[in-house]
């Protein structure tokens, strides 16, 4: 069955999922449970899902799975977001007609997302020539070597260069396609299905994919009360003598401990955590940007902007004038 761009289905938003031989069954079944999933809650505007693949044969997937999707390449031509979920091998060559087809639903305006190795496929179609890409932290090296024109970033969960998004391992795809659930239907809708999934609803792409050492339990369990102190209170200046002394470590000792606890430095966690609070300030759209900014914890607007873009990509009133009104709101004056 060939689906058409007039089927009236295609009203929606459609999202398509390539399937191909060698299936990843969890970064299939994850787009297929964002997407596809029947969600009334959400209104009649949620998304039109479909799978296609380059064949009509019967595919394996992982875990002794034989799969057969119902459409063919021609249904990307409908396509408003494709998502590829890993992909055969990342010593697989991509079919020539799949990079055709990803390429022309590129230029029709279509947005691309890849998962994991999926990253190897757009990365065949030349379109992530010159932009930043991630994959996961094992492929990463091979990734830059065979295409050097790609800026390969291998410590990020997922990049945002719309509208081609890469992302890493596994569980960073499902933040991958909150991601874009979020910026699709604004981030009420996205904590919902993330409420749904009983995860957290949202991870920063920036995010390290892994932290090297795991702690200690007596490590964890002497620093967790102080993460939890420190978040309470971020307007606070948080200077490295007096949380060393909270916790009876010297400062030396504190700065490896909260690394290898957190993967990152004291200074590095607090601007994260501040502009988390400030994008929860923003989607709820009351406050000025100076209101914001303090009730974040950042001593001066021009200091809120500087972190909010480096960390989000975003400036915080085009952040707020994407989120808040995709979430039903008008901006505050």
């Amino acid at each position: 069955m060939k689906i058409m761009p007039n089927d009236p289905r295609s009203s929606r938003h459609r999202v398509i999922a390539l399937a191909h031989q060698d299936l990843c069954t969890f970064e299939y079944g994850i787009t297929a449970e964002i997407f596809g999933q029947s969600r009334p809650e959400m209104g009649g505007d949620w998304y039109d899902f479909l799978t296609v693949a380059a064949t009509r044969e019967p595919l394996r997937a992982l875990g002794g799975l034989i799969v057969q999707a119902e459409h063919g390449l021609e249904a990307l031509e409908t396509a408003d977001t494709i998502v590829i979920p890993g992909w055969s091998g990342v010593h697989v060559p991509v079919p020539q007609a799949l990079t055709e087809a990803l390429r022309h639903a590129h230029d029709r305006g279509a947005r691309l997302a890849s998962i994991c190795s999926g990253a190897f496929v757009l990365a065949a179609t030349g379109l992530l020539d010159g932009r930043r890409a991630t994959t996961h932290w094992r492929y990463a090296g091979l990734l830059a070597e065979r295409y050097p024109a790609i800026h390969v970033d291998p410590s990020v969960l997922y990049v945002d260069d719309a509208p081609l998004y890469t992302s890493a391992g596994s569980a960073a795809g499902i933040d991958l396609l909150l991601h874009l659930v979020r910026q699709d239907h604004g981030p009420e809708k996205a904590n919902i299905v993330a409420r749904r999934l009983v995860m957290a609803p949202h991870r920063q792409g920036g995010q390290a994919q892994f932290i090297e050492k795991p702690v200690a339990r007596h490590q964890g369990g002497r620093l967790a009360p102080l993460l939890d102190a420190m978040r309470q209170d971020l307007q606070r200046e948080h200077r490295i003598s007096d949380l060393a002394g909270s916790v009876a470590m010297s400062e030396r000792t504190f700065l490896r401990r909260f690394a290898e606890a957190t993967g990152t430095t004291p200074g590095e966690w607090l601007i994260a955590a501040r502009v988390d609070l400030a994008k929860q300030h923003l989607e709820a759209g009351r406050a000025s940007i100076e209101e914001v900014a303090t009730a974040a914890g950042f001593a001066t607007v021009d200091t809120l902007r500087h972190h909010f873009r480096r960390r989000v990509g975003l400036s915080p009133s085009d952040y707020r004038a994407r989120f808040f009104r995709r979430a039903g709101g008008a901006t505050a004056a």
